[in-house]
């Protein structure tokens, strides 16, 4: 993800655009940023899990390296607030309103 990990000032027009109304790009984009943060947690969850021992002893000394480096990894990634509204903003995430698509 090639995403800036920083706080980014949006143009509400352009948040606002694909769905014509602010509070509605805010579900679709806090739907969106959710499954991320689930994605990447379980992938972090999993990578740690291999860690995971009852014994302490020398050895774990230098597996705490290796976790350390892979939280840190995760902790340097973008926020998934920023890349779902990245995703938003480049049409990447498909959403629907169900008022208009209902049947009368």
């Amino acid at each position: 993800m090639a995403l800036q990990s920083s706080i980014i000032t949006r143009d509400l027009e352009n948040l606002t655009t694909p769905t014509e109304n602010i509070y509605k790009s805010v579900v679709v984009v806090s739907k969106r940023a959710r499954q991320i943060s689930t994605r990447v947690k379980e992938e972090l969850s999993s990578k740690l899990a291999e860690f995971a021992s009852t014994v302490d002893n020398l050895e774990e000394i230098f597996e705490n390296r290796e976790q350390i480096e892979i939280s840190k990894f995760y902790e340097r990634m973008p926020k998934p607030t920023t890349v779902a509204i990245e995703e938003f903003l480049d049409e990447k995430i498909m959403f629907r309103n169900p008022e208009v698509e209902a049947p009368e």
